[in-house]
């Protein structure tokens, strides 16, 4: 069937609804986009989600397949590293790769989605309609039903096949859940821990108050700020605490001097850039973390869920918005091969891609615990220096488990979470049996290094783990 005769409905014009309208305007289908929100360049709406967000070498694989690469680079400041802050105000910049040419970068949510949406305009054969909720989806007429905010009308939209990119309260998945038309597995998980917008504002030159290339973590244990950089000088802070547990917790800090209390006694270098602490504390809205996992992601050739729709994550990775670019970049693949058959297009998408998607969630839940505690411990940051010396001295040849996952774009999240994780093991077992230490030759290092990991690997293969 002739592309040009295929209508393609997208539910939310969000990070990866609007590059699925860009890519799939681009192979000449005729798309639709319903976006429930306002047109985000014409309206601020960040409504305390995050402003920015961390990009990596998968989304940017995405950014060169739709032609924009060099557009989104003027987005986005480099973050060479983590920036760790204790109590006491020392910090330790902790880079994130020993290969100089690997760093993540700072990118505001609005700029990069309202680029996308110009971008996805150019083409005739794309419309992007807002103010347009999705109520329900009928999966075997392949029909939605949309309701006006503005007008209420209701109105139904009919397609050859619909994609849901609309998040992680996602119409679609909530009408596969409830039709109980077919088998569909759903879980949600949250962390018992919540987050919270603030901000470091600039200088009054416009300058930025602290270091500008780096990821800024204030690990405390079971709780931890980070903060990113935004190219107007200021730094956008986030809070991770727990809602009940802890001296302090979101309950708890409802008055000012409480709030001032918490982060002079844990934060004092962080408070002293933020003078506008308890204002941004009790503006912005405090907000949950959760996973979502289901299966499956469609239904026949009429329906797909993409995106945080599909599987959502907990940020702790930086890989929320990379892996949902990656999505694009998988379907795209699939497309070249099973064109014009949807529902081979949408299984074999479904097939191929879970595997990863359930390890990068995973991969996040662990990174949290890393980034709030680990990172602050004394055989921590040794692993992290042996890694950042084999890096630099074997570029070929090794890769840490944040690179294999954040700079090695051309394997999938499982993989790299294995291999990863075996070596996490490798190198902290050998460390606190004293096998290796960092004033080891460093090629020596390599070879245990290898030669225990790929022991666990076969252990975790023999035991069924893989």
């Amino acid at each position: 069937m002739n592309n040009k005769q295929q209508n393609i409905v997208i539910i939310g014009a969000g990070l990866c609804g609007s590059l699925l309208a860009l890519r799939l305007g681009q192979r000449g289908y005729n798309v639709a986009v319903y976006e429930m929100r306002p047109d985000l360049r014409k309206t601020d709406i960040s409504a305390g989600r995050s402003i920015n967000l961390a990009f990596s070498d998968r989304g940017n694989k995405a950014m060169k397949m739709v032609g924009i690469a060099e557009k989104v680079k003027e987005l986005c400041i480099p973050m060479n590293g983590r920036m760790l802050h204790d109590r006491e105000g020392n910090t330790l910049l902790s880079n994130y790769s020993g290969r100089d040419y690997e760093y993540i970068n700072s990118i505001s949510r609005q700029d990069l989605n309202a680029l996308l949406l110009d971008e996805a305009e150019k083409h005739n054969n794309v419309s992007i309609h807002f103010n347009k909720k999705c109520q329900t989806v009928d999966f075997e007429k392949t029909t939605a039903l949309f309701q006006d905010y503005h007008t209420k009308h209701e109105f139904i939209e009919d397609a050859d096949c619909i994609i849901a990119t609309d998040g992680a309260g996602s119409a679609l998945r909530k009408s596969y859940f409830l039709e109980k038309k077919f088998l569909f597995s759903f879980s949600q998980q949250w962390l018992t821990h919540g987050y919270k917008e603030l901000s470091i504002l600039p200088n009054s030159d416009g300058h930025y108050k602290t270091y500008k290339n780096a990821l800024h973590i204030w690990p405390r244990g079971d709780f931890m700020i980070i903060a990113l950089p935004n190219l107007d000088g200021s730094f956008t802070v986030t809070l991770f605490l727990s809602y009940d547990k802890g001296e302090y917790n979101f309950n708890n800090l409802t008055t000012p001097e409480i709030v001032t209390e918490f982060f002079q006694k844990e934060f004092p270098d962080a408070l002293a850039l933020m003078p506008n602490l308890v204002d941004d504390f009790f503006e912005n809205p405090t907000a949950p973390l959760g996973t979502v996992k289901c299966s499956p992601w469609y239904y026949k050739g009429n329906t797909l869920l993409m995106g945080d729709s599909a599987h959502a994550i907990v940020p702790f990775y930086g890989q929320g918005m990379n892996a949902s670019f990656e999505d694009v970049v998988e379907f795209d693949k699939i497309l070249d091969q099973f064109e014009g058959n949807w529902e081979q297009v949408f299984s074999e998408y479904n097939k191929i891609r879970k595997k990863d998607t359930d390890a990068i969630a995973d991969l996040a839940i662990d990174n949290f615990h890393e980034m709030k505690d680990h990172v602050g411990q004394a055989i921590f940051q040794e692993k992290r220096k042996i890694e950042m010396a084999l890096e630099k001295a074997f570029p070929e040849d090794y890769s840490s488990k944040y690179s294999l996952v954040t700079f090695n774009e051309d394997i999938g999240y499982r993989e790299a979470m294995l291999r990863g994780r075996a070596q996490d093991k490798a190198i902290l077992n050998m460390l606190a049996d004293g096998i290796i230490t960092t004033d080891d030759d460093i090629k020596d290092i390599l070879d245990k290094v290898k030669t225990e990991t790929e022991a666990i690997l076969e252990d975790d293969r023999v035991a069924g783990l893989h």
